[in-house]
């Protein structure tokens, strides 16, 4: 099947984007069917979808596969922006496995795969999965956001979390899991409000009912092991009952509760003081907690890097 420009009525393959001046803003925001704008398009309905549909509303298309990995952290993303943006762009989906011969008249040598296509004509596109906030700055180059309502329900939910108002945020994910079942980190989001909550059971159920990649994911895991650091810290009550005592034990007890509710900075902060203090305590307590947390975080993470210099300055 020749896959044309509908205006030219030139092949669309490997051409460089069109980098035009102007941003296009979309159409009217009447469309509540999401199935008028997340599409899964193959041979019979590419045409019409992607290039005849291009005339009038852009389309994304996200040529993904089923082994690919970055796709299936992609993709959720690219839903939800489908969603936010009610009809602004169609987002299309190509497997290329399914499709091998769009795939290669498209050009397509490694997936995930974004091109933006505007009035026939292909725009722009990236390859990988970019972070969400990037991936919105680049469609913003091309179609106007819908306009803003306060606090997006995930922000909203983390401010929750932040303020220790577990209910809420508790509802909130359970909202935004029943608007995107397969949006995995909102199950994982979902397990660590459980986790403050102490319920360690459903969140457990909730981690080990995932996908093996987001299960093994650092994320996940990093739930997982805030639990077992709440099963081995002092509960809430027995902090707050320690009141002004400064000794070895209320330090660290407080240090590894604050690790355990996810507040990292101040618990490696609180452990490493312990360390300093008293090296001796719980027959080096404070320094294995330390590396453990490490290993939680990633050698990546902002904090294992200053941590990790803090603690060898200390020791060495």
């Amino acid at each position: 099947m020749p896959i044309v420009d509908p205006r030219t009525g030139t092949p669309m393959g490997q051409n460089e984007p069109a980098k035009p001046g102007a941003k296009l803003p979309g159409p009217s925001k009447g469309q509540t069917d999401e199935s008028q704008y997340i599409v899964e398009v193959d041979v019979s309905n590419f045409q019409q979808v992607v290039l005849e549909g291009s005339m009038q509303v852009p389309v994304l298309l996200d040529s993904w596969a089923p082994w690919c990995e970055p796709c299936k952290s992609l993709m959720p993303v690219l839903e939800k922006l489908a969603r936010e943006y009610q009809g602004a762009f169609v987002l299309a989906k190509l497997n290329i496995e399914d499709n091998q011969q769009i795939a290669a008249q498209l050009g397509i040598r490694s997936v995930p795969d974004v091109k933006i296509i505007i009035q026939g004509q292909l725009y722009d596109q990236f390859q990988g999965a970019l972070p969400e906030g990037q991936i919105r700055e680049w469609l913003g180059q091309y179609i106007d956001a819908p306009a803003a309502s306060g606090e997006n329900i995930e922000e909203q939910a983390q401010a929750a979390l932040e303020s220790g108002d577990t209910a809420t945020a508790k509802t909130l994910y359970q909202q935004l899991l029943a608007e995107n079942p397969e949006h995995y980190d909102y199950h994982i989001e979902l397990a660590g409000v459980l986790a403050a909550e102490e319920d360690s059971a459903q969140a457990t159920e909730i981690l080990d009912a995932l996908p093996p990649e987001h299960r093994d994911s650092p994320k996940a895991k990093g739930v997982r092991a805030r639990m077992e650091f709440a099963a081995e810290a002092w509960s809430h009550e027995q902090i707050t009952a320690l009141g002004e005592r400064d000794d070895s034990e209320a330090r660290y007890q407080r240090a590894l509760r604050a690790v355990a509710d996810g507040r990292y900075d101040e618990g490696l902060e609180g452990l490493l003081d312990v360390m300093k203090r008293d090296r001796s305590y719980g027959e080096d307590a404070a320094r294995k907690t330390l590396l453990r947390a490490f290993d939680v975080l990633g050698n990546d993470h902002p904090l294992t890097v200053t941590y990790r210099r803090k603690l060898f300055t200390l020791l060495y």
